[in-house]
């Protein structure tokens, strides 16, 4: 059998007065899934979610999680989530334990508070102040306190904004541990190489609608074969002298950062290879066969913002 969608949004719609937040979404998010749900600011995201979360009510269209309404069985469903906000909204005076045990209280078989501080990496600071912790450190609390209850699903809010590098990825083992057991996932990030490492699918939303969803494979080769070879070097180059040798147009991406709209083929890259050479410059990386979520990213929310290009802005 197959399970029934953790999250169901039907016509989804919020207003804040004569702001329409959310437009008429449609989404579903899959029993076991990670969706990563992107957008700029202000595009719908927190909304979205806190409409899931039964914060918000919506003002047309209906919402499902785990097949319950978030607001009229708020008592069926509450048990069964866990939510992560980027602001934790923890007592300042509290300590992580203490705070991590009264929550697992609410649970009728937590994880066990002293090792899950340890797993999160704060078991030496367990009784800290919160207002003492770093903002890493209450942001990895905030994850702690999320999954105690070993919920079904999980909302992530910027589940690594404030993080250093090593504490990144532990988060990320962390959300990877999740789905392995059979978690639903739903994050929101700014860091598209997040949502690509972690994300079984990727929902971008612009302007309080849904203009993209699929896989990172999908979104990345959603233009066919001839997506370009994107490079790095630490240098200016003559844009119109490399075009001429590798037969191909080149443009600046950002500082350091280019591309060649060219099939990906070995002449051309051995082309490139031989100029940047007599140029005496380093290649400091490449990528060729696909376009960076990033790219895909960026252009399809400046279509949605064109309402000329907006049916070329929806996923295949």
């Amino acid at each position: 059998m197959v399970a029934a969608p953790a999250i169901v949004l039907d016509g989804l719609t919020k207003r804040y007065g004569a702001l329409t937040a959310v437009d008429d979404l449609d989404l579903e998010v899959a029993s076991g899934e990670t969706l990563a749900l992107l957008g700029p600011n202000g595009a719908g995201k927190t909304t979205t979610i806190e409409c899931c979360e039964g914060y918000r009510v919506p003002d047309a269209g209906t919402v499902r999680v785990l097949g319950l309404d978030p607001r009229r069985e708020a008592d069926a469903l509450m048990p069964r989530i866990g939510v992560m906000l980027q602001d934790g909204g923890v007592y300042p005076m509290a300590r992580p334990l203490e705070v991590l045990e009264l929550f697992a209280a609410f649970h009728a078989d937590p994880l066990d508070p002293r090792g899950l501080l340890e797993r999160v990496g704060l078991g030496q600071v367990r009784d800290t102040r919160y207002r003492d912790l770093s903002g890493g450190q209450q942001q990895r609390l905030s994850l702690a306190l999320a999954v105690v209850g070993r919920p079904e699903l999980v909302f992530l809010d910027e589940p690594t904004a404030g993080l250093d590098v090593a504490a990144r990825r532990d988060t990320w083992a962390h959300i990877t541990e999740l789905k392995q057991a059979g978690v639903t996932v739903v994050l929101t990030t700014h860091l598209l190489d997040e949502a690509e490492q972690l994300a079984d699918r990727v929902a971008i939303v612009d302007r309080g609608r849904l203009i993209a969803a699929g896989t990172p494979a999908e979104l990345t080769h959603r233009d066919g074969a001839s997506v370009g070879v994107e490079f790095s070097v630490q240098a200016e180059l003559d844009l119109a002298a490399l075009s001429a040798a590798v037969g191909a147009a080149v443009h600046r991406v950002r500082p350091g950062t280019y591309r060649i709209e060219a099939a990906n083929d070995p002449s051309l890259i051995a082309a490139l290879a031989r100029w940047l050479e007599a140029e005496d410059v380093l290649l400091g990386r490449l990528q060729a066969g696909k376009r960076s979520l990033e790219e895909v990213f960026l252009q399809l929310t400046a279509e949605a913002g064109d309402p000329d290009r907006a049916d070329e802005a929806v996923a295949p």
